[in-house]
């Protein structure tokens, strides 16, 4: 028997008048204080933020030194970007400002996330780039950092280099825990478990930080270039688009992690890894705490179609907060 609870149902699929599914999943959401307001599911035991874990990261490279030229390039440390045009210049730019290639790079070579891109890019004749990856930003900024300490630049995805050690800490530090496992993110990094509630706790303390502070100036450069978090139709850019200082950083296999500027703070894993179920709660979510909006109401429900015409949609289960 577990000692942590179990995911719940937390979204429904209607196609016409039939539940067609149900998607089950963990949220949890604090209070400005810190304290759990809504606990539901799994929110003690350990998960991967997977890249939801990008903007504590990007503080352990700021505590660790790390400069650029740019608020936007820091909004870049912590993106998972679409590979748009602009995306990939900027990340060029970080590269060349350092005296680095894209040859420095360690991530894999992808395509970009965004399907017109990568359609664009292959009819150009590009293939798999590991500039286009859209960790490359992070994996920028680390080198970057590498860079202006003097540490290995050959080896900075180990877990025991320098760079590495800082982020570890960084990472158990702002959830309030100790990481519980180690493991490699898709992107060669290394990645660290914690709990949902650790990094509800995470986006917490980012978001109500001291001016100056690594943690604000992390925050602050996503949300004031939250296109560069991730880009165009991507969720991350969506929300904070939609809700004036909401921090929000997706991470796949269904999490997703937000907090407003006064310290409330939602975090969902979606027990399946499906990202179309992550938003609707995250809507739910902040819509308990009093935010709405015709933006957010639009990111509320996505759509199911039937002969290419919607037919239904993807929503949360009603009274998921009451």
């Amino acid at each position: 028997m577990s000692e942590y609870g179990a995911p719940v149902p937390l979204v429904e699929l209607v196609r016409g008048e039939l539940r067609e599914g149900t998607h089950h999943g963990s949220v949890v959401v604090l209070d400005p204080d810190g304290n759990v307001r809504h606990a539901l599911g799994d929110v003690s035991g350990p998960m991967y933020p997977r890249s939801a874990n990008k903007p504590a990261q990007a503080v352990g490279m700021v505590r660790a030194g790390l400069e650029l030229a740019e608020e936007a390039d820091l909004a870049m440390a912590a993106a998972s970007h679409n590979g748009e045009t602009e995306h990939v210049l900027r990340v060029r730019e970080m590269l060349h400002r350092h005296d680095l290639t894209e040859d420095a790079l360690q991530c894999p070579t992808d395509w970009p996330l965004l399907d017109s891109e990568r359609d664009r890019r292959a009819a150009e004749g590009f293939g798999r780039q590991r500039i286009t990856m859209n960790c490359s930003g992070k994996h920028t900024a680390m080198l970057a950092t590498c860079v202006q300490r003097g540490w290995a630049l050959e080896d900075y995805l180990d877990p025991k280099h320098p760079l590495q050690l800082e982020l570890h800490d960084t990472v158990a530090e702002l959830a309030g825990e100790p990481v519980a496992a180690f493991s490699v993110d898709g992107c060669g990094a290394p990645l660290f478990a914690v709990s949902l509630t650790g990094l509800a706790r995470t986006f917490h303390t980012m978001a109500t930080a001291a001016p100056d502070t690594p943690q604000r100036r992390v925050a602050e450069a996503m949300r004031s270039h939250p296109w560069f978090v991730a880009g165009t139709e991507r969720e991350d850019t969506l929300l904070m688009r939609a809700v004036p200082g909401l921090l929000s950083k997706s991470g796949v296999e269904g999490v997703l992690a937000l907090a407003l500027p006064d310290g409330h703070a939602v975090a969902v894993k979606i027990a399946d890894g499906s990202a179309r179920a992550r938003l609707p709660v995250a809507v739910a979510a902040l819509r308990s705490l009093g935010v709405d909006g015709e933006a957010l109401a639009e990111l509320a429900e996505s759509p199911l179609l039937g002969g290419g015409r919607p037919t239904g949609a993807v929503r949360a289960l009603e009274g998921l907060f009451d």
